[in-house]
């Protein structure tokens, strides 16, 4: 979808890292007991996240999962914000209500995320459904996993997105685990070719760890949105490092022993900052925008911090709509 500048190369690198980095602390906090409850982590699937999220212009729409620090991350959320609404504190995206599994960031068109499987692919629907009634180019982006791709939620979206054309993209992170169950052992060949029964086109990407084969798949995707001509639904086949959640133990290594070992070495940031040396880009600079993306996230830490609790006052804030008629 056209030739990307270097600065633009460097952001994609410079987003995958605040998402890896990002995650790494959140998992040590959870560990120290900084975080109330656990975390998910998008480590391993930068690639995926960042490749899609900036495919999108800053006024598009999108929806998570119970994997969502990164979707934000990769939109352009700054983390002290997110950070903070992972410990709960006043100054968070959420101002502390949402936490890890219910954040949302509006400012990056973030319309939410929600530990309910596919709860929130209804979501982007309705969000695309309002900018092709309110005659925007818009276009609305939902992000799920391999176990939600068997959810009733998802197709009766699709049929309806088909129908009415919607400017809707179905993205399907195939991490190849719903929690510790095996894609392939509850899922019925591939999840991209079920869009042929909702007359929408259905793409997989194999090399989900490339950044440019994601972004190139959901730009394309993107332009077929803003041009009127409907849905998409993309599978991305991807892997997840960590365990489902942070500080979870099954109890069962439910992972082949040297899977693991074999994603490991198709780590989606390593094989960028290889690509970026090989256009010339030179490894100071890269190591440098390492040392940046780190004292990024030390400052989100400090700021969460420095911030305080929400008052007990406010707990049924934001809970409803009010409305003032004028007499």
């Amino acid at each position: 979808m056209g030739t990307l500048t270097n600065e633009t190369l460097l952001e994609m690198q410079r987003r995958m890292l605040r998402i890896r980095a990002f995650d790494e602390r959140a998992s040590k906090m959870v560990k120290r007991g900084h975080i109330p409850g656990t975390v998910h982590t998008s480590i391993g699937q930068e690639a995926q996240v960042v490749g899609a999220t900036m495919a999108l212009r800053d006024g598009d729409y999108m929806s998570g999962n119970h994997r969502s620090h990164g979707h934000p991350i990769g939109k352009g959320s700054p983390l002290g914000p997110l950070m903070a609404e992972l410990v709960g504190k006043a100054t968070g995206v959420c101002k502390g209500k949402g936490g890890s599994l219910h954040l949302a960031d509006f400012a990056v068109g973030s319309l939410g995320e929600s530990g309910i499987v596919g709860s929130s692919i209804p979501i982007a629907m309705g969000a695309a459904l309002s900018a092709s009634v309110r005659g925007t180019d818009q276009v609305a982006l939902a992000f799920f996993g391999d176990g939600a791709a068997n959810q009733g939620v998802l197709y009766e979206s699709m049929n309806l997105s088909g129908v009415w054309k919607l400017p809707v993209i179905f993205l399907c992170e195939n991490n190849q685990y719903a929690l510790s169950t095996p894609a392939h052992t509850v899922t019925s060949g591939v999840i991209a070719d079920r869009a042929a029964g909702f007359g929408m086109p259905g793409v997989r990407v194999e090399e989900g760890q490339d950044v440019l084969a994601v972004h190139d798949a959901v730009s394309e995707a993107v332009a077929r949105a803003r041009a009127g001509e409907g849905p998409t639904l993309i599978e991305v086949v991807t892997y997840r490092y960590n365990e489902h959640s942070e500080g979870l133990r099954l109890g069962t290594d439910y992972r082949p022993a040297d899977e693991r070992e074999a994603w490991l070495k198709k780590d989606p940031i390593q094989l960028f900052r290889e690509h970026l040396q090989g256009i010339g880009i030179a490894p100071a600079e890269l190591d440098a925008l390492e040392a940046e993306v780190l004292a990024e996230v030390d400052d989100a830490v400090a700021f969460t911090d420095a911030s305080p609790y929400p008052e007990p006052s406010v707990a049924f804030d934001d809970l409803y709509t009010d409305t003032e008629y004028a007499a």
